[in-house]
């Protein structure tokens, strides 16, 4: 069973991930985006550190919930509440239990992933987050955490050659084929957090 505090260090996991990676994402994002992915991302997953230090949530979704709302309220462009929609939803998901279990957690993903595409209307394919998402959540099953970090990745590998069909990079149209997706590549870096987190 998952609680709390397992949570928080997902989240930790995830804070220092992007600190490592943000160069990266937003040399990623620079030929295809604004060149903030990185920096947006650090900016706002640091402001989530600070508020679980401070607050400390005691159930698995009041962590998730306080996440999101943070990378909302922090983050510019459409990370922040692409983001935030995803842990918030994750959280809601969840519910009041202090402990989930892995099948549980893969469900709550599900609809937070759901409700991500939803609200930017892309699917697997559009070059997108959700490109290392959906992969993810398959691959977790009822707790395959390894397996859902390598599906993500694969995942974000898989957008290079993909033209986008959603968000920033869309405008550039064929230009944006042969470019790595910085949101889908994020999107690995917090699923690989999850398994650290899980200690695999």
């Amino acid at each position: 069973m998952l609680d709390a505090d397992f949570f928080r260090r997902w989240m930790t996991a995830t804070t220092a991930s992007v600190d490592r990676e943000a160069e990266r994402l937003t040399a990623l994002d620079s030929p295809i985006g604004d060149a903030d992915h990185g920096s947006n991302l650090q900016r706002g997953f640091r402001a989530v550190a600070a508020a679980l230090e401070k607050e400390a949530p005691q159930t698995p979704g009041a962590v998730l919930v306080l996440a999101g709302r943070q990378l909302i309220s922090t983050v510019g462009g459409a990370s922040g509440p692409l983001y935030g929609t995803l842990l918030r939803r994750t959280g809601k998901a969840l519910g009041d239990a202090s402990e989930v279990g892995e099948a549980q957690l893969t469900e709550a993903l599900r609809a937070g992933v759901d409700a991500v595409m939803t609200l930017g209307g892309a699917a697997p394919g559009d070059k997108t987050m959700i490109d290392a998402l959906v992969p993810a959540v398959e691959a977790l099953g009822d707790g395959d955490f390894a397996a859902a970090r390598a599906a993500a990745e694969e995942g974000a590998l898989a957008t290079t050659p993909m033209l986008a069909r959603k968000g920033r990079a869309s405008y550039l149209g064929e230009r944006s084929i042969g470019h790595q997706d910085p949101g889908a590549t994020s999107s690995s870096l917090l699923v690989a957090a999850l398994a650290e987190a899980d200690g695999e």
